[in-house]
């Protein structure tokens, strides 16, 4: 790959969605066999103080959270304390969610993978069982506690038994409560200890340390990005609830840590949690389990609406780049973060891309163009 071939390709997208005011900003970051060699922290952190993006901004991370939180479960599960296939009643014996009316078991891979049949709210319509039930997707200022968000969760039917389908939902908010459990620590001090002080990191967890390096949260507008409103609601697709978040839920100390989008972190300590895992998993896990997390859990079960595409332990898993219109390598990783965050680790190719920006939904992986720009000009390069 030439780097120089790779620096004009990547600006060309970053300048091309500042000017169309598609993202208000954003730090983007590529690595090659462990080696940087691409960063930049491009547009405004804060467009109405005029503040610009840098490299240490810190951003609201969604589901970016996601990995990280897998990432302590497995290391759980290398020391012993927890396990993939036993059922989750041995830790959180009060969540118990039924399918057709009978006791359902629940396994921390099906949580991880997303098959354990419980949803999203956002995935479902206004009048859904989940928002019937009050539960929260965690992006929001519920005035919940974690153990009533689950106690609610818990009573509504999943979608199917689990192993048996796959829908993206609140299983790594459970994941997350069975961390808490296993360890008898709060999730966000399970995370620092497991993850984030094993990795060196200063400015990932579920509180915000420095005010003053927080992106400004914006959401798609014509002509161009808004700010978001605190509380705000963006739309998801026809007949869908639409997506429920407040931007000020990380200065709410009373907010329950939502293990699957309540974390804040920079772009720099995204990529290190992702060079740890494509490098095998130390110092976090032992190279079997950093395998695991990339096998596609999911092989033998469609993913609608995402064809080409599995699912592995915290993240999606590319089976078929034709089926998903992508130019990356069978076996990639890919997911992101709905404030407008995209990431993406080739093991194949020994390459990982990290773009976090402050615009929901352009800059999230799925939904916008900007993260398909920049893995196309990656592919592209030489």
């Amino acid at each position: 790959m030439s780097a120089t071939s790779l620096i004009l390709r990547l600006d060309r997208v970053i300048d091309g969605a500042l000017a169309a005011e598609r993202i208000v900003g954003a730090v983007v970051l590529v690595g090659r066999d462990g080696e940087t060699v691409y960063a930049r922290a491009a547009g405004l952190a804060d467009r109405e103080a005029a503040a610009p993006m840098r490299p240490d901004t810190i951003f609201r991370l969604a589901s970016v959270s996601k990995p990280f939180v897998a990432a302590a479960a497995l290391a759980l599960v290398a020391q012993g304390r927890l396990a993939l296939d036993r059922p989750i009643t041995e830790w959180l014996p009060d969540f118990a969610p039924r399918h057709e009316g009978r006791p359902a078991r629940i396994t921390l891979r099906h949580l991880l993978s997303h098959a354990s049949g419980l949803g999203y709210g956002f995935l479902e319509p206004a009048d859904g069982p989940l928002h019937r039930a009050g539960v929260s997707d965690g992006m929001d200022r519920c005035g919940l506690t974690l153990a009533e968000n689950l106690r609610r969760l818990a009573g509504v039917p999943l979608l199917f038994a689990p192993g048996t389908g796959f829908r993206y939902g609140l299983g790594l908010d459970v994941a997350g409560a069975l961390v808490a459990a296993a360890t008898g620590l709060t999730l966000p001090e399970a995370v620092r200890r497991l993850v984030a002080e094993p990795l060196g990191l200063r400015d990932t967890g579920f509180a915000l340390g420095d005010a003053s390096r927080l992106a400004a949260a914006y959401a798609d507008g014509v002509p161009l990005a808004r700010r978001m409103r605190e509380p705000d609601t963006l739309p998801f697709g026809p007949g869908l609830a639409g997506i429920a978040m407040d931007p000020a839920r990380i200065f709410d100390p009373e907010a329950f840590p939502s293990g699957g989008a309540g974390m804040v972190g920079t772009a720099a300590e995204v990529m290190r949690l992702l060079e740890a895992l494509r490098g095998g998993g130390a110092p976090l896990m032992p190279p079997d389990l950093a395998a695991e997390m990339g096998r596609d859990q999911v092989a033998k079960i469609d993913l609608e609406g995402s064809p080409g595409w599995g699912y592995g332990l915290g993240f999606a898993v590319l089976r078929d780049p034709r089926a998903a219109g992508v130019a990356e390598t069978p076996g990639t990783w890919r997911w992101g973060g709905v404030y407008g965050h995209s990431w993406l680790v080739d093991p194949a190719r020994g390459l990982t891309l990290v773009a976090l920006t402050n615009t929901a939904l352009e800059g999230m992986w799925s939904s916008g163009r900007f993260a398909l720009d920049l893995s196309r000009a990656i592919a592209a390069a030489p």
